[in-house]
C-alpha cells in the first residue's frame, strides 16, 4: 500500500512566512535607516528625527484606522477625502464662525462619523463592494471638501489651541519622567512573562526595545525642541486601539469576520454592526489626522486630504503588517508602516531626490510588502496536517 508523504515543506513555509510578516517591518526599517544615514549622516540627527515625528502623526493616526477595516477583510479608499473634509470643517467652524476649538473639532469628528456610517450601512446592509462604495465616497467627500472651503479655497489655521496640537514639546524634565516611567513599566512585563514562562522571543522583544528604546528616544528628542505633543498623542491613539482589538469583544469579532465571515455569522456574531462600527471609527481617525496635518501646516486648502494621503494610510497599515485579506495584523503596523513610509521620504528630500523617484521607491516597498503577505498567506493556506504512512 502507498504511504502518504511527509508535508514538511508547507509547514516550513508556513513559519517563514510568520517570520517574514512579523518582522519584516522592524527589519525594512532598521535597513532603510542605515542606508540612509550612510548617505547623509542628517538622517539620524535630532532635528531631523523631530521632523520625521511631526510629518507622520497625520498618515499614522489615519493608518490606524484604514488596519481596522483591514481586519475584517474591507477596504476604504476615502480616508484620505474624509480627513480633508474633517480638517476643513474644523478649520472653518474655527476662523469663519468663531466655534471654539473643541467645538469645532467635535464638529469635524461628526463629519467623519456620518460619513464612515454612510459607509459601513452601503457595505453591511446592501452588500456593496467597500472598494466600490469607498471609491464613490473619495469623489464625493472631495466636492464636499470644495464646498466647505468655499471660494478662497484656503482657510487658515490661527486658534492658539489648534496651532498648539503639532507645535507644543514636552519639556525636557517632564519628558525624563515620562522615558523613565515606560521603561520601568517595560521592565515589569518583561519580569512578568519571565515568572510565566513566557519567553518567547516576539513576546518579550517588543518590551525589551520598551526598556531600552524609551530613555534613548527621549535623549535624542531632548537635543531638539523636546518630544512631540503630537507624537504622544498618536502613541496614545494606537495604545488604545491596539487594547479594543486585543482585549474587546469588538476587536476579537473583527479577527473572526476578517478570518471567515460566514463562519463567524453562524457563530451569532452581529457581522454588520461589527462592519458599521469599524467604518465610523476609520472615518473618525481619518478627520483625526486631518486635524493633525491641519495643525502642523497651520492652514486646510483644496489638496488636503489629496490621494496621496490616501495612498500614504493604506500603504502604511500593509507594510507595517496588516494582511490585505483580513483577519490578520496589529494597530502597531500602522505606527511601523508610518515610520518606513515617512522615512523614505524624508531620505529623499534630504538627498534632492524628486517626488517621481520617492513615489516609485514607495511603490516598491509596498509591492514588497504585498508579496509577502500573499506568500504568508499561501503557505498557511497549503500547509496541512503531517499525515503517518499507513
Amino acid at each position: 500500500m502507498a504511504a502518504a508523504h511527509h508535508r514538511a515543506g508547507p509547514g516550513s513555509g508556513r513559519i517563514a512566512g510568520r517570520i517574514a510578516n512579523r518582522w519584516g517591518a522592524p527589519a525594512g526599517l532598521a535597513t532603510i535607516w542605515l542606508v540612509l544615514t550612510l548617505i547623509n549622516p542628517r538622517f539620524l540627527s535630532a532635528v531631523n528625527l523631530t521632523n520625521l515625528v511631526l510629518q507622520i502623526v497625520a498618515v499614522g493616526a489615519i493608518a490606524v484606522g484604514v488596519v481596522l477595516v483591514l481586519l475584517i477583510g474591507e477596504i476604504d479608499l476615502s480616508v484620505g477625502a474624509v480627513s480633508g473634509l474633517g480638517a476643513a470643517v474644523v478649520a472653518v467652524a474655527s476662523a469663519r464662525y468663531g466655534l471654539g476649538p473643541w467645538l469645532a473639532i467635535l464638529a469635524g469628528l461628526a463629519v467623519g462619523a456620518l460619513a464612515g456610517a454612510v459607509h459601513g450601512l452601503l457595505v453591511a446592509h446592501l452588500r456593496l463592494p467597500s472598494l466600490v462604495v469607498t471609491l464613490a465616497g473619495l469623489l464625493s467627500w472631495q466636492g464636499a471638501l470644495l464646498f466647505v472651503l468655499g471660494d478662497t479655497g484656503t482657510v487658515n489655521v490661527t486658534d492658539p489651541t489648534l496651532v498648539a496640537i503639532a507645535g507644543s514639546f514636552v519639556p525636557p524634565a517632564a519628558g525624563w519622567l515620562l522615558a523613565v516611567g515606560v521603561a520601568l513599566l517595560a521592565v515589569a512585563v518583561l519580569v512578568r512573562h519571565w515568572r510565566r514562562g513566557d519567553r518567547a522571543p516576539a513576546a518579550l522583544l517588543p518590551w525589551a526595545a520598551a526598556a531600552v528604546g524609551a530613555p534613548a528616544v527621549m535623549a535624542v528628542f531632548n537635543l531638539d525642541r523636546g518630544v512631540p505633543v503630537v507624537a504622544l498623542l498618536f502613541l496614545g491613539l494606537i495604545v488604545i486601539f491596539d487594547v479594543l482589538v486585543r482585549r474587546t469583544r469588538l476587536g476579537r469579532h473583527s479577527i473572526a469576520i476578517g478570518s471567515d465571515a460566514t463562519a463567524a455569522r453562524r457563530a451569532g456574531i452581529p457581522v454588520d454592526r461589527v462592519r458599521v462600527t469599524l467604518f465610523v471609527l476609520a472615518s473618525m481617525l481619518a478627520v483625526t489626522g486631518g486635524i493633525l496635518g491641519a495643525s502642523r501646516l497651520l492652514a486646510v486648502n483644496q489638496s488636503s486630504g489629496s490621494t496621496d494621503l490616501m495612498l500614504g494610510a493604506i500603504a502604511a497599515a500593509v507594510i507595517g503588517g496588516t494582511s490585505l485579506f483580513g483577519g490578520r495584523g496589529s494597530v502597531w503596523s500602522a505606527l511601523l508602516g508610518a515610520l518606513v513610509v515617512g522615512s523614505v521620504a524624508n531620505g529623499l528630500d534630504l538627498l534632492g531626490v524628486s517626488s517621481a523617484a520617492r513615489s516609485l521607491v514607495t511603490g516598491l516597498v509596498l509591492a514588497l510588502a504585498v508579496a509577502l503577505d500573499t506568500v504568508s498567506r499561501r503557505s498557511a493556506d497549503a500547509a496541512g496536517p503531517t499525515l503517518a504512512p499507513r
